[in-house]
Order: C-alpha cells, then structure tokens, then sequence
C-alpha cells in the first residue's frame, strides 16, 4: 500500500532510503539515489512520488528515535534542525518488535517525560508524541500483562516521573477495555492520546504531589482545579486541532450529575468514563507518600459502582477486563506466601503470581509461579509495595511465566 511523500520530505543531495514510486507503480527513484538538482526534484514532485506504507512508518519510527536521543544528549540546535527523516537509514522498527518489553517501555518513558516536562519548548512535540502513543499502544496489543507489570512497577519507582508513568498507563487502560469494547479505532486512538496529555498542564506538580506528603496548598488546589483547561490550551498552543482530543482532555474531571470541574458540565460519553475511570484507577493503585495504595478488592468494588452508589456497566467491564490484582502488584496468598501478580487469569480473582516470600517471611531462592485459581495458593490480601522487601528483577519474573 503506497502513500504520498510529503513535500518537504524530498531533501537535495541526500540518499533516500527508500524507493519512491509514482502512483502507477513506476519506480521514481531507487534507495540510496540522490535528487541533485532543484529541477530534478520539482519533476520528481510532479508525478506525485510515494513510498510503501511500511517502509515509510519505518522511516519516521527511526527519525523520531533518533531525534530523541539527540533531544536527550544535548546536541546542538544547529545539528538537530540538520535531521530529515529521509537521512535516516531504514533499519529501525517497532520497539515492540526489536526490543525487550522492559527496553521499549524504558525508551517510550523516557521519551514521554521529556516531552511532558519540557511542553512548548520540546523539539517537534506533536509527531514524537504521537510516536509515542503508536508505539505504546502497539505494546499494550501485543503484551497486555507484560506491560501492566512493568508499568505498575513504575509506579512504585520514585525516581522516575510519576506523571509520565500515570500517562501511560492510563492511555494503556483505556486501549484495553475499549477493545474489549469493540470501540471503533478512532476512538481508541483519542483515549490514548487524551490520557497521554491530559495533566499536561501540570506536569511538574503532578510529580510533586506523588512525593507530598501534606495535603495540597490553596495554590496547588487551584492547579489541579484549573489544569484540564490548561492542559487543552497547551496542546492548542502545540498544533493539537482534534477537538474530541481537545474535549476529552477538558473534561477528564467532569460527571454526569454536574459535580466536577472545572466548569460543572453534566458530561457521560463512553470515551469520558473509561478515561476516568482509568485515572482513578492509576490514582488509587499508586502509593503517596503518607499513604499507601488501596487494597486491590477496595478498588474493584469502587469501580464497579463507578465511585458513586449504583452498579455501573463501565466500571463492570473495566474490573472484567482488568481484574481484581494486576499484573505488577503486589499480594498475599493463602499458603502464606507473598508475591507479584505476573498475569491475569480466567477471572478477575485469580490472577497468576510468582511467589518471592515464603509464609515463614524469608526470600525464595527462585521465584515460584502460582496459581491461584487453585484454593491453596487463591489470593488472600492485596499488600502495598512498601510491605515487600524484596528486589523485583521484572526480566527473571518474564523469562519463567
């Protein structure tokens, strides 16, 4: 399947690393051939030169990769603004495809946070995230658990930008249930997107906050109060036109009854609730300092009444679909033992999990995988990260589930 070059993309004297066809299937130019004169490449743009799909979203995977470690070292604007997608060789692919789920999640955190933190003054903000939201939800398809236990274990990691974590999770949630959903595409997307951006605007006391143990001060309140509109201006500011995007992102803490904010908009579509219920979801499973997280059947039980007092149909297929414990936290089984939820399983209680602590409190030699659909081994409590002292290796954990 072919798709038109953009104009711009067609760069004098630089090898192109793929081939360009007219829309015939005639072949234009060859990989590695140069256009060396103005002449020759007005003629070439003419005949409305494209490149195969595929090979083409290889080549802005590896332009945008290539971008961010350049963004990430410091490299001079000079040498940056030097970069063209055409310049970059053809070799990278998926992240999901060529890395370790650990590696490819690391990248796309890393990618996110400095995107996030740095907002108006990022590099080409709009394409790298949407990079980011193509590569996430091409991981969370591929591997829904895997990606949950690392994500939750990010959570627990307070190095790392907590808000970052909290994006990405969220956008994952969202794919989730929503597919379970049969949701069109469309929809898909713009949860992802809306759940990626949605705190923009308050990024940096995002992670404050997670680190906070005191109640939030008056300014800190009006932030938190004011940031879905602020979050929606930024991405205006950044070329965002989607106006679900822009609404979604809007309204993330709006509710049907009117109560929310910022604007107290009587506000229930399909793509509002699983977006809120995915945020409260993260906010509730991450652990605060001066609290720990809420214990996983606590959580369920909210979410099936949707947090407010009558069964909710969302909040049902949300548990359904996620399950009771999920992968990457932490719990207590009946044998005693305590370990990590690796997988979900048949149903929303009886997920698998690799035991770490012995029922005498002592660290296993090898992590041992559980199954607690069996009564001996069913799950018994949910416990916070901070009750577990043991070091998670989430690749030892992968490589024996």
């Amino acid at each position: 399947m072919y798709q038109l070059l953009p104009e711009d993309a067609l760069v004098l004297n630089q090898p192109v690393p793929v081939n360009l066809w007219d829309p015939k299937g005639v072949l234009l130019l060859r990989k590695g051939e140069t256009v060396a004169t103005q002449k020759q490449r007005e003629q070439i743009m003419l005949r409305s030169p494209g490149v195969l799909a595929g090979e083409w979203q290889a080549v802005t995977y590896g332009y945008t990769a290539k971008l961010d470690r350049m963004v990430r070292n410091n490299e001079s604007l000079s040498d940056i603004a030097k970069l063209s997608a055409l310049t970059v060789d053809v070799k990278a692919q998926s992240k999901a495809d060529v890395s370790s789920p650990q590696e490819a999640w690391a990248e796309l955190h890393a990618t996110l946070s400095s995107l996030l933190h740095q907002g108006a003054g990022a590099s080409d903000f709009l394409s790298r995230l949407l990079r980011v939201q193509q590569e996430a939800d091409h991981l969370w398809q591929l591997q829904p658990d895997t990606s949950m236990l690392v994500l939750v274990q990010y959570l627990f990691a307070p190095r790392l930008s907590y808000s970052t974590t909290h994006a990405l999770l969220c956008a994952g949630l969202c794919q989730m249930v929503a597919a379970s959903a049969d949701l069109a595409a469309d929809t898909r997307r713009r949860l992802s997107q809306a759940a990626l951006t949605m705190n923009l605007g308050m990024t940096r006391a995002h992670d404050e906050l997670a680190r906070q143990g005191a109640e939030p001060t008056a300014v800190q309140r009006r932030m938190i109060r004011e940031h879905p509109l602020s979050s929606a201006a930024a991405l205006r500011e950044l070329g965002v036109i989607d106006l679900a995007w822009l609404r979604l992102v809007e309204e993330h803490h709006e509710r049907s009854d009117g109560t929310g904010y910022p604007a107290g908009r009587r506000v229930d579509s399909v793509e509002h609730r699983l977006l809120q219920l995915a945020d409260s979801f993260v906010s509730c499973v991450s652990p605060r300092a001066g609290r720990g997280s809420l214990p996983s059947q606590d959580l369920a039980r909210q979410l099936y009444l949707g947090f407010g007092h009558t069964p909710d149909r969302w909040g049902a297929l949300f548990v359904k679909v996620i399950g009771f414990f999920p992968p990457g936290s932490y719990v207590r089984l009946a044998n005693g033992e305590t370990g990590v939820v690796v997988r979900r399983g048949q149903k929303a209680n009886t997920p698998k999990v690799m035991s770490l602590i012995s029922r005498m409190g002592t660290p296993l030699g090898e992590p041992v995988l559980r199954d607690t659909a069996q009564a001996a081994c069913a799950v018994q409590a949910s416990l916070p990260p901070g009750e577990v002292k043991v070091a998670i290796n989430v690749a030892q954990l992968l490589a024996r589930c």
